[in-house]
């Protein structure tokens, strides 16, 4: 498949003009090689990904976190490394942060609410503009318990449960990554079960002042289920190889 071709689809079903991010997202290297047929997905750009990409002869390295964020860097040090290994390889990069954290069908939260089994009923955490977190039923009887025993199998993680909500939760709030601060929004649309990915000493008392449970599975293992949907839809829809590459970081 022609790059421009895959890259105008990705822009547009991943609306990656329309939402707003800490850096430039989309095509963030293009190197010299324009047909895709083999697709590498992963939740980071690190240089054994890189490597790993290469080794498999891909085209492209797919991401949820690229390599630009906040102001202008230098094309130097540690992101002139990774600039400099991707085109030694000829790999183009690709990322998707926010836009398929949003994503409502092959998105993290999307994803991981349907994965949970979890009803999705609406949206909400928009810390750019876009809400990108998923705000759910959970199935009538399904005890704490049962859900963090979901989230342990689905995601082969060792969450933190911080059990200060219902033992049978009713409504459940999704946000992948970091969204421990937004505790007490998800208690004031409704929610009694937050998940999300990492936590710090500070979130302890957000959840027990709510009377919230939270769910803490990793900010890296509740990001790699939108990259492995989104890999699946560019496989059925245009018939390019995939593969996950797994570099679980335990954080």
């Amino acid at each position: 498949m022609e790059r421009e071709a895959l890259v105008g689809y990705l822009d547009n079903y991943l609306r990656i003009d329309e939402i707003q991010d800490y850096g430039p997202q989309g095509l963030q290297v293009e190197s010299d090689n324009r047909a895709i047929t083999r697709i590498a997905l992963a939740v980071d750009t690190a240089p054994p990904i890189v490597e790993e990409a290469a080794a498999w002869g891909a085209d492209m390295l797919l991401v949820h976190h690229g390599i630009f964020w906040g102001q202008t860097e230098r094309i130097a040090g540690p992101l002139g490394a990774r600039v400099r290994l991707l085109l030694r390889h000829n790999i183009n990069l690709y990322a998707a942060h926010l836009a398929l954290d949003a994503h409502p069908e092959v998105g993290n939260n999307a994803e991981l609410a349907r994965l949970l089994g979890i009803t999705a009923e609406g949206w909400w955490c928009a810390p750019r503009g876009t809400p990108i977190g998923v705000l759910g039923a959970v199935t009538p009887g399904t005890s704490r318990e049962e859900l963090v025993a979901r989230v342990v199998q689905l995601l082969n993680t060792e969450p933190v449960v911080l059990p200060h909500g219902p033992d049978w939760p009713e409504r459940v709030a999704i946000v992948s990554g970091s969204a421990a601060g937004h505790t007490g929004e998800a208690a004031a649309m409704g929610a009694d079960t937050l998940i999300t990915g990492e936590t710090s000493h500070s979130h302890y008392w957000a959840a027990s002042d709510h009377a919230m449970n939270v769910i803490f599975a990793g900010h890296y293992a509740t990001e790699t289920v939108g990259v492995q949907a989104l890999g699946r839809h560019l496989a059925e829809r245009f018939g390019v190889e995939v593969k996950f590459l797994d570099f679980p970081t335990k954080m």
